[in-house]
C-alpha cells in the first residue's frame, strides 16, 4: 500500500484575525447568484491587498465563510461573511478598501473584529420587506390574517434532490402590512414586513408568498420586490416587523444591535466607502434611484440584465435549474428529434 502524496509547498500562514463583514446586495446585483457573489468577494479581497488566510492541501482556498445568503433575485441590506487574515488590519480600513474594490451593488457597510466583541452576531432570524405590485390593501390584510390564524401552511419546493414539502407557518414569527410605506411609494401596491426564523429546511419569502397565494389567492400583478432589511437573534430579542400598522409606518429597529435602522420614510446614504454613489439603504426601482417618482413599483424583470427573459411563474416555489426556460425546452426538442 503506497502512501498518499503530500503537498511540497510550505504550510500556509496561520490566521491571527477574524473579521465579521456586513454588506449589502443592491440594484442589479440582486440577480447575481451566491457563487457569483463569492467570486466577486474573493477578487475584491485580492484587489484590496488584504492578507487573507488560506487552507492547507493541494487546492488552497481563502478562508472566507458566508452565512445564509439570500436567493437569486432578492436584495439585502444585511448579508454577512467572515474572513480570516494572516496580519492584523484596522476594521475601518478594511471596510473602505474592500468597499472600493467590490463592484457596484455590493457595498460593505460594517466590519467588526470578532476578538473585540463579546460574541459573534447571532443570525437566527431575518426581517424581510416584500413589495407586492397590483395587490389591494384589503386583500393583503385578509391574506395575512388567514395565514397567521392557520396552524400550518405547507408548500412544496422543487430542489436538485427532488420535491420537498415543509411548513412555512412554523418559521414566520410576525407578519404585518406597512401601510405608510405603501402610501409613500404610490397607489397600486402593498408592502409586507415579516420576521422569519432560520429553520431547516430554510423558509424563503417566495415560499411564504406561495402559501399566501394558495390560501387566499393573493397574487401580485408582477414579480414582487424582496429585500432583507436585517438579521439577528430570534425570540424575545427580535423586533416585531410591520410597525407601520400600529406606529404610523416607521421601520422597526435592527435585529442586530450593530446594524443601523433602515427607516421606511426615506433613503439613507451609504457610509461605508463609495458615498458618491448615493445609493439608498432600501432597494428601490431604478427610476426612484435616479430621482424620479414612480406611481407604483413595476415588474422586477424590467431591471434584468440586457437579454434576460422573465421565467415562467409556477404554482409552487422552485429553485432555478434552467428547465423552465423556453430556450432550454426548444433545445431539448431539437436534441430529441436528432
Amino acid at each position: 500500500m503506497t502512501a498518499r502524496p503530500q503537498p511540497t509547498s510550505p504550510p500556509p500562514l496561520p490566521a491571527v484575525q477574524r473579521l465579521s463583514i456586513r454588506y449589502a446586495k443592491r440594484s442589479r446585483m440582486r440577480f447575481a447568484s451566491h457563487r457569483d457573489i463569492a467570486r466577486a468577494v474573493e477578487r475584491g479581497v485580492r484587489m484590496a491587498g488584504l492578507p487573507v488566510a488560506y487552507s492547507a492541501g493541494f487546492s488552497p482556498h481563502p478562508k472566507i465563510s458566508y452565512s445564509g445568503g439570500v436567493s437569486t433575485g432578492a436584495a439585502s441590506e444585511a448579508e454577512y461573511l467572515e474572513i480570516s487574515l494572516t496580519g492584523r488590519r484596522d476594521p475601518g480600513d478594511v471596510r473602505d478598501r474592500l468597499d472600493a474594490a467590490l463592484p457596484d451593488g455590493i457595498d460593505v457597510i460594517e466590519v467588526m473584529d470578532l476578538a473585540q466583541v463579546a460574541e459573534a452576531p447571532r443570525l437566527e432570524a431575518s426581517h424581510w420587506q416584500v413589495v407586492l405590485p397590483g395587490v389591494a390593501p384589503a386583500d393583503a390584510a385578509r391574506a395575512v390574517e388567514a395565514f397567521l390564524a392557520s396552524a400550518s401552511a405547507e408548500v412544496e419546493r422543487l430542489t436538485s434532490k427532488g420535491v420537498r414539502r415543509f411548513d412555512t407557518r412554523a418559521a414566520v414569527q410576525s407578519m404585518e402590512l406597512d401601510r405608510r410605506a405603501a402610501q409613500e411609494r404610490g397607489a397600486g401596491c402593498v408592502i409586507l414586513r415579516m420576521v422569519v426564523r432560520h429553520i431547516t429546511p430554510a423558509v424563503r419569502p417566495d415560499d411564504i408568498l406561495v402559501a399566501l397565494r394558495r390560501m387566499s389567492a393573493l397574487a401580485p400583478s408582477s414579480p414582487p420586490l424582496v429585500t432583507r432589511l436585517a438579521q439577528g437573534p430570534a425570540g424575545p430579542d427580535a423586533p416585531v416587523a410591520g410597525a407601520g400598522v400600529t406606529a404610523g409606518g416607521s421601520a422597526p429597529g435592527p435585529l442586530w444591535s450593530k446594524a443601523p435602522a433602515i427607516p421606511a420614510d426615506g433613503p439613507a446614504q451609504h457610509h461605508g466607502g463609495r458615498a458618491d454613489q448615493g445609493q439608498e439603504k432600501a432597494t428601490r426601482l431604478d427610476a426612484e434611484s435616479a430621482g424620479h417618482t414612480a406611481a407604483a413599483p413595476q415588474s422586477a424583470y424590467e431591471q434584468l440584465p440586457r437579454g434576460a427573459e422573465q421565467p415562467v411563474m409556477a404554482a409552487s416555489a422552485r429553485e432555478p435549474d434552467g428547465r423552465d426556460c423556453p430556450h432550454a425546452r426548444d433545445r431539448a426538442r431539437e436534441q430529441g428529434s436528432n
